[in-house]
């Protein structure tokens, strides 16, 4: 039988002897930290627990994607801003990918003026601070003309100092069709990319993914449009009074942290696309100029399929900043969860709850986006034989 001294010599015992002290003292600082909180509260009178979520918010939200009106409860008010908050952090990602990656390649461009270019917006976005970007932004925003002297930048689409006004398709009984047919397209062309992969691979012979994928994409949906009558209409922005009336909009303060949001993570993500290039071997631009093929598809077939593996796992560090930075809303104005939040909390004096709230939201959103594309970097990985 072993005997106590022997069992601690084992590394084994002793790894689980130290998590176990370490969870137990985790357990406790917990513990302590929590029940001196609750204590401190009920000291002060001041009610805990979430059931301030069911009463009336009794504050306007003055942008939403959902209807919202102050009678509204204060859990439908934090709703709404958590997706104002994933609008814009989805937007912000797709927009900061684009162009992070149309400046990393830029940075490695023979030609001179480009290249110059691109090291000075990096050099430029990555060094001044983010909140002092969206001010800026917003403030730029904000010196646009009056509603009655909109700059029309194309027909139908104004820009004033009230956001940017734009036409919005009328509904029509027949664009549930066309979603679906649009679904049932883009369904059909991950197929249809699937079976030319395999049939390259297993022939070796040329298959026209692209050409074939976009036709599947709007085949479908052009032949529902047909079949339902063609219903094209749209509600065109007009001025009455003040103001526009009709269409749809976009404020400044959705606006302002769009852009800076993106423009500041692209900084980031460009260097993180030209490193990744720079780590393919420059031997692999040598073969494909040897077979033929043109710098574009070089670039396209070759570099960014091999540099994926290295620039994937930084770039999720930079949607999780993205998203993370959106916070940051609050001191423009715009009504995210953040701001949303510290209205409810000031209104009820329910900061503890709020603030675990936000934290817990953002964990979940974090962990969610981390899962994704920790999938998709498993996806794109090369696998050695």
């Amino acid at each position: 039988m072993t005997n106590p001294v022997q069992a601690l010599n084992s590394a084994r015992v002793r790894g689980w002897l130290y998590q176990a002290l370490f969870l137990a003292c985790t357990l406790a600082v917990a513990w302590y930290l929590v029940s001196n909180t609750l204590t401190n509260l009920a000291n002060r009178g001041v009610a805990t627990g979430l059931g301030f979520l069911h009463r009336e918010a009794g504050f306007e939200i003055g942008e939403s994607l959902l209807s919202y009106t102050a009678s509204d409860t204060y859990l439908k008010a934090l709703v709404v801003g958590l997706l104002n908050t994933l609008a814009v952090s989805a937007a912000g990602v797709v927009l900061a990918t684009v162009l992070g990656v149309l400046i990393g390649i830029g940075r490695l461009s023979s030609n001179w003026m480009v290249n110059r270019f691109a090291t000075l917006y990096v050099e430029t976005v990555r060094n001044v601070p983010l909140l002092l970007q969206l001010v800026v932004w917003y403030t730029i925003l904000n010196r646009l003309p009056s509603p009655r002297e909109a700059l029309e930048i194309l027909p139908g689409i104004f820009l004033s100092n009230r956001g940017m006004k734009f036409p919005v398709l009328v509904e029509h009984a027949g664009h549930g069709w066309i979603l679906l047919a649009l679904v049932a397209g883009i369904a059909a062309a991950f197929a249809v990319v699937r079976h030319g992969r395999r049939r390259r691979e297993a022939t070796g012979k040329p298959f026209p993914t692209l050409p074939a994928a976009i036709a599947a994409v709007l085949l479908p949906p052009a032949l529902a449009f047909i079949a339902t009558g063609a219903p094209l209409a749209f509600d065109v922005p007009v001025l009455a009074g003040f103001n526009f009336e009709g269409g749809g909009s976009v404020t400044p303060e959705f606006t302002a942290l769009l852009i800076g949001l993106s423009v500041y993570t692209a900084g980031f993500i460009a260097e993180i696309v030209r490193s990744g290039i720079l780590a393919v071997p420059h031997g692999q631009t040598e073969a494909g100029l040897a077979l033929g093929l043109s710098p574009g598809k070089i670039l396209r077939l070759v570099i960014l399929p091999q540099a994926l593996r290295v620039i994937v796992p930084p770039l999720t560090s930079q949607y999780l900043n993205l998203t993370k930075n959106s916070s940051l809303a609050v001191a423009i104005g715009y009504p995210d969860l953040v701001s949303v939040s510290n209205t409810s909390a000031n209104q009820t004096g329910q900061v503890v709850e709020a603030v675990a709230m936000m934290m817990l939201v953002y964990l979940i959103i974090s962990l969610a986006i981390s899962g994704f594309m920790n999938w998709y970097n498993r996806r794109v990985a090369l696998v050695t034989r």
